[in-house]
């Protein structure tokens, strides 16, 4: 049996995990989400969902992976053979993110080479589906490739994958090494450039400012414990896998407790930077902050243009670090992504390394072209809502329930943490997986569920993530289909036989 690799430092697992956490969602989706949400008095519903979901599943999660020594598909067949299918139900919804979130950083780059002659020009919105995007098509069309995405696109694989190639501790803790210290650093220059702008006080007051009246409201809580749950990677076999790389002595309690509060505290770091920033263009344009805040694809491609444009100076170098803090978080994001399909084909199949990458790498870059095409955006769209809300949060609940309620695997996982952790999970643990992560994440998808089959069958409020219009059979065979399938081929790889000697 060949040897398991292994990070070759602490620190470098711990900016692996960081580094899969820290992605676009911290910049673009978190602030608009807190501020939506009670602002200040978010952080209280936040910060409880951070302690009662998102460190104790990272634990568990952790605990898996440096227990079981495996991919997320055999670390589960090692716990019970017939629970196999939720790793690989994991490890699919992976790949499906994987095909558009590379997409995403593909514009990215596309925008940090804009930035330098600050080309969006002043109709930022009609430059990004327009003129860059090209969306000419109706949703469910894919039209032609548009060559300014799928230049960029191209280059995101050679990237990713030649670093996935090196191996866990050449190719994703050396990459991880120099672009968390970069990213942190370039982003720094951005909030210490944002708190100085005219206006950046009326920003903050609006982030920070408390609205204790909405903490009783059951959607508050609901957004916490989903902010925490998507933002930390947990729930679809990305922190099983990385910590499967884990040496024998390895902390794992507290390389949670590091990567879960580091996260969060970029989330409140990204936070300070986007809402000074916001607070500067509500000023320019005389209204109030809640008339510009705005969050997901729209305020990194369409409202940040058009604030880059108003920057008193340097507004091309400002432009180019903000594109580029994004490529490096969405880069470090989608390395771990893939990490768990190609550790999945290693296991089950006893591929080589480059083999794996080869196939699973390069089937997923040629299934992200349809992103790619004039009209992708739809595609994207429909499938990161579908395949987030009902692949990630139901793949969570599933997991969490299984190993808490029916296998009764909870107190053997407690007992393995404890043996090399400096902190002693208490009883706290054990109540949030077993109790509240479930009602929370159960109330959750049954309230996703009513709204969406209310949209469904009565078509009110037809809309996605985005975009409103789509057809009702794009979003029931497209949307749908996307996250079935996941369970699915998750199902049909489970009965695929095992060709590694790994399984045992």
């Amino acid at each position: 049996m060949d040897k398991r690799s292994q990070w070759g430092t602490r620190a470098g697992f711990i900016m692996a995990a960081m580094g899969s956490a820290v992605g676009l969602g911290n910049i673009w989706r978190f602030p608009a989400t807190a501020y939506e949400n009670g602002g200040g008095a978010f952080f209280i519903p936040y910060l409880i969902a951070l302690f009662t979901a998102g460190i104790p599943i990272l634990i568990m999660e952790f605990t898996i992976g440096h227990k079981y020594r495996g991919s997320a598909p055999l670390s589960f067949k090692k716990i019970n053979p017939k629970m196999e299918w939720v790793g690989w139900w994991g490890v699919i919804v992976a790949f499906v993110i994987s095909t558009y979130y590379s997409v995403i950083i593909a514009w990215a780059i596309s925008y940090s080479i804009f930035s330098l002659n600050l080309s969006w020009g002043t109709d930022t919105e009609s430059f990004l589906f327009s003129d860059y995007l090209n969306l000419a098509v109706d949703p469910g069309q894919t039209g032609s490739l548009v060559p300014g995405v799928l230049i960029p696109l191209i280059i995101v694989w050679i990237v990713v994958l030649g670093i996935l190639y090196q191996g866990v501790k050449k190719g994703i803790e050396m990459a991880n090494r120099i672009m968390i210290p970069t990213l942190l650093v370039i982003f720094l220059i951005i909030v210490i450039r944002a708190v100085t702008l005219p206006g950046a006080a009326e920003g903050l007051n609006a982030f920070f400012q408390p609205d204790f009246s909405q903490i009783l409201s059951p959607s508050v809580w609901v957004a916490a414990y989903g902010q925490i749950f998507f933002t930390l990677s947990i729930a679809f076999a990305i922190m099983i896998t990385y910590s499967s790389y884990l040496p024998k002595k390895s902390d794992i309690t507290n390389n949670a407790f590091i990567t879960g509060l580091g996260n969060s505290s970029f989330e409140l770091l990204a936070g300070i930077g986007v809402f000074s920033i916001l607070g500067f263009m509500a000023v320019q344009q005389g209204v109030s902050v809640d008339e510009v805040v705005a969050g997901g694809v729209g305020l990194a491609f369409v409202v940040f243009p058009a604030i880059i444009n108003e920057f008193p100076a340097f507004n091309e170098f400002f432009g180019f670090l903000f594109f580029a803090s994004l490529v490096l978080a969405g880069l470090t994001s989608l390395m771990s992504i893939i990490e768990t399909y190609i550790a999945g084909l290693v296991d089950k199949f006893g591929m080589s390394r480059s083999r794996a990458v080869a196939v699973g790498g390069g089937i997923a870059a040629i299934t992200s072209l349809l992103f790619a095409t004039q009209g992708g955006m739809f595609f994207l769209d429909a499938a990161d809502y579908f395949i987030n809300q009902f692949g990630v949060a139901f793949v969570g609940l599933v997991e969490v329930v299984l190993l808490a309620w029916f296998l009764r695997k909870l107190k053997d996982f407690r007992a393995h943490a404890d043996e090399f952790s400096d902190i002693k999970l208490g009883s706290w643990w054990t109540i949030s997986l077993s109790i509240i992560t479930p009602i929370v994440l159960g109330y959750m998808l049954i309230g996703l569920f009513k709204l969406n089959l209310l949209k469904e069958f009565t078509g009110e409020g037809n809309e996605t993530g985005n975009y409103e219009g789509y057809p009702d059979m794009f979003i029931t065979f497209g949307g749908w289909a996307v996250a079935a399938a996941a369970l699915v081929i998750g199902l049909l790889l489970t009965a695929t036989k095992w060709k590694s000697p790994n399984n045992k």
